[in-house]
């Protein structure tokens, strides 16, 4: 059973998601490449960290990831802005992965239709490789898969590595496209 406390965090973190995913929705066009691209430019020295922290957030909260990658090529080029892409967007990506972990992983372990349960086994059995695979893949939607992969129990540390080896080359491509 459930402490009352940690019941209450967690409902207080999804309600607080939910929140910003709907504020998100709202206000989209403070989202649009052009919107973001002046704003972060007034930043001067602190725009790389506070656009970190936007992709990160914005990828937790349902935010269209290409949108930050184009941006993150406008402002900071192609190289920088590739590393810098690729932080946010795995910085964002282990948020949400630990924040599915935190609201649901025991829920999902305990509670899985069984025939969800041989999926998730064949998830965990692969781990990194199967990481890789929906990094590779784009066929997968990224905020979505971070969520889900974070209600098995793939381990933190090879999770974070591989997102962030596989999802190099599509942040190459999209700050590119964005420079």
């Amino acid at each position: 059973m459930m402490s009352r406390q940690r019941l209450v965090g967690r409902l207080i973190l999804f309600v607080a998601i939910l929140g910003a995913i709907t504020w998100g929705v709202w206000h989209r066009e403070l989202f649009e490449p052009a919107a973001l691209n002046a704003w972060l430019r007034r930043l001067g020295m602190f725009a790389p960290a506070v656009f970190i922290a936007l992709y990160a957030v914005g990828t937790v909260v349902f935010l269209p990831g290409w949108v930050f990658s184009l941006v993150g090529g406008a402002l900071f080029g192609p190289l920088w802005g590739a590393l810098i892409d690729l932080i946010g967007a795995t910085l964002g990506a282990t948020l949400a992965f630990l924040t599915a972990r935190y609201l649901a992983g025991e829920w999902v372990a305990k509670k899985a239709p069984e025939r969800l349960k041989p999926f998730i086994q064949a998830v965990e059995a692969e781990g990194w490789r199967f990481v890789a695979f929906v990094r590779l893949v784009p066929l997968f939607p990224f905020n979505l898969t971070n969520y889900v992969l974070g209600l098995t129990k793939i381990g933190l540390v090879p999770y974070i590595v591989t997102s962030f080896i596989c999802m190099a080359p599509g942040a190459v491509a999209y700050t590119w496209l964005g420079y």
